[in-house]
């Protein structure tokens, strides 16, 4: 007993004609020509590839031809593939949730930023053209799923195909003789395979098994996850809306517009859908790395709040930490960074307090030195007549100045804090009625304060000390605080993504490493009572785990029809030997003395040599 693995080629050895390799061919045309019939078709819900062939004559035809490409595998392929062409320039181009850099990109560039307007390329979301393909893939996959799975439920609902007729041509065959009857070899067959989970049916003395199914279910499910993805993808950018908030330690955030620094409504979400809910920074802890090559880099940062639901809420304490989000009131609150805010008073010409408070800077390196201004619009000169002031500078936790870097941090935490600034007077520009970057600092209009020598008047601060302006007025560092930035988003569809994603991997990994097979087995009652048995697989690809598992069958079939062992074939009967003849009387008889022996005929080497 022997079990063999042939490939596509092997089934066609002999033929008279090769039109194609059989991997290239539909599975019905394959069925016909190597005549499995049924028994090699339908191992797969895949709808067979039409692009090449010609729709039929009248309307109906082509909207009949137009509907079978726009459901095929090879369209949906392309639509997915627009689909991320099309999302890279939302990712490069500035969109309009955030108008302040559209702004700012169509001042930079204006030649190109009318094109850009005309195609929608600052609202690419939202586009005319971007949902087309996104409504175009939606209904593909839609008209690829539903009659997949009706095909697949009635796959699960029909009996596995009855055995082609020559078993010899499928892809593993075996076959061996027992005393076995053909009943019980079939009960046996049937058994086994059921063990195996096998869907099995019995046709007299031939049984028909199918497994695998879970491949084509987990294709399903990948296809059905895709669908649940898009769905997802749309709810969320619908209702979809974002915020950000600067918070400086002590004080706190309430969910309504007016607390946002910035605000990003979505398409079915606004401002009035807004949840109350709210919080207070009480603390900001961070832990850093003292040595070794990742000095300075952060191990821990965590935002102390005390957090409330709802317009009567009672506080409750908490903490926001990195990937660990706050969620509440069917928000999530997000920490992003965090910085500090140096707390100064600044007094105008008059000795009037102008500015009182904390001012947060930006960092700009991983040791926390930070860049920042202090405008103070409200202050008065010396003269009586209105004069604002600004202020321009950087802050160093642990501070150091040197020629080359200027004034920096060397480390990230308050171990030797100082503020180093730069002294304007003049107009600020608030006026003008033009947006304007709270952190930086518009000198067009502003004159830089000069000592009576001549320089400019700058001062490095620590704690406690204070910076004269020259003709009045002063600013005094009195200490820092801590701030930390949030992200306050609701995202609706982002659970439906989560879990459609996950499915997606799974039936993937389902329709990659599971394989559909079937296998029969036929038992026939033979000449002189001896049954011969076959069996064959047939795997949805060429792979050896077909072969393998039928041998493994056919072992496990063997104490119940066991192989009879072949009868060895009957050696051929050994001549007579002649009887030695008489000899001649009229020929002489042998001398008594031995003859010269024959010279030997040399072999070919030698005859070679002696020539």
């Amino acid at each position: 007993m022997s079990t063999t693995h042939k490939s596509d080629r092997d089934q066609r050895a002999g033929g008279a004609e090769e039109v194609r390799p059989a991997q290239e061919r539909p599975t019905q045309e394959r069925s016909a020509d190597d005549g499995l019939g049924a028994a090699g078709a339908q191992l797969s819900t895949q709808p067979a590839d039409t692009l090449s062939s010609v729709p039929g004559l009248g309307l109906l035809g082509w909207l009949r031809w137009m509907w079978r490409q726009l459901t095929s595998m090879r369209v949906a392929l392309i639509l997915l593939f627009l689909l991320s062409l099309a999302a890279i320039p939302g990712s490069l181009i500035p969109q309009h949730t955030d108008d302040l850099k559209v702004e700012t990109f169509k001042q930079q560039h204006p030649d190109v930023s009318p094109l850009y307007d005309r195609l929608g390329l600052f609202h690419v979301y939202s586009s005319p053209w971007f949902a087309a393909i996104y409504i175009l893939l939606f209904i593909s996959l839609a008209g690829c799923i539903i009659p997949r799975s009706w095909q697949f439920v009635g796959q699960l609902r029909a009996r596995p195909p009855a055995a082609p007729q020559n078993l010899t041509r499928l892809p593993a065959y075996t076959t061996w003789r027992t005393d076995a009857t053909p009943e019980q070899v079939a009960e046996a067959a049937r058994t086994a395979l059921r063990g195996r989970r096998f869907r099995t049916s019995v046709t007299g003395t031939s049984v028909a098994a199918e497994k695998g199914y879970l491949r084509e279910f987990g294709n399903l499910v990948f296809h059905v996850a895709l669908f649940g993805l898009l769905i997802a993808f749309a709810v969320t950018s619908l209702y979809k809306a974002e915020g950000g908030k600067l918070i400086v330690e002590g004080d706190g955030f309430s969910n309504n517009l007016t607390q946002y620094d910035d605000f990003s409504p979505g398409t079915l979400y606004g401002a009035d859908d807004l949840q109350p809910f709210g919080f207070d920074l009480n603390s900001f802890s961070a832990k850093y790395a003292t040595s070794g090559p990742e000095r300075g880099s952060a191990r821990m940062f965590r935002a102390n709040i005390h957090y409330w639901n709802g317009a009567d809420g009672t506080p409750v304490k908490g903490s926001i930490a990195v990937n660990h989000p706050l969620s509440i009131g069917g928000e999530k609150v997000y920490l992003i960074s965090h910085g500090y805010a140096p707390v100064v008073t600044v007094r105008d010409g008059q000795g009037n307090v102008a500015y009182e408070g904390p001012v947060p800077f930006l960092p700009q390196d991983n040791f926390l030195t930070s860049v920042g201004v202090i405008k103070v619009p409200d202050a008065i000169g010396k003269d009586g007549k209105p004069d604002q002031l600004g202020f321009q500078g950087t802050f160093a936790p642990t501070f150091a100045i040197d020629n080359v870097r200027g004034p920096h941090s060397t480390f990230p935490t308050l171990d030797r804090p100082a503020l180093f600034l730069t002294a304007y007077h003049g107009d600020l520009g608030l006026g003008s009625g033009l947006p304007q970057n709270v952190y930086q600092l518009e000198t067009r209009k502003l004159k830089q304060y000069k000592s009576p020598d001549g320089q400019p008047v700058r001062d490095v601060l620590v704690p406690g000390a204070t910076m004269k302006l020259p003709g009045g007025g002063s600013l005094t560092f009195d200490g820092v605080k801590t701030w930390a930035s949030f992200t306050i988003s609701h995202q609706s569809g982002s659970g439906a993504a989560l879990i459609s994603g996950v499915a997606a991997i799974l039936g993937l990994a389902g329709s990659l490493f599971i394989q559909r097979r079937r296998v029969w087995v036929r038992a026939v009652r033979g000449t002189g009572g001896v049954t011969l048995v076959e069996m064959g697989g047939l795997g949805r690809s060429e792979s050896a785990r077909i072969a393998d598992e039928l041998g493994d069958i056919a072992l496990q079939l063997q104490p119940d029809a066991p192989a009879k062992p072949e009868e060895p074939a009957e050696p051929d009967a050994p001549a007579e030997p002649e009887e030695p003849a008489e000899p001649d009387a009229t020929r002489p008889t042998a001398p008594d003395h031995p003859q010269t022996p024959a010279e030997p005929t040399p072999l070919p080497d030698e005859e070679g040599a002696r020539a």
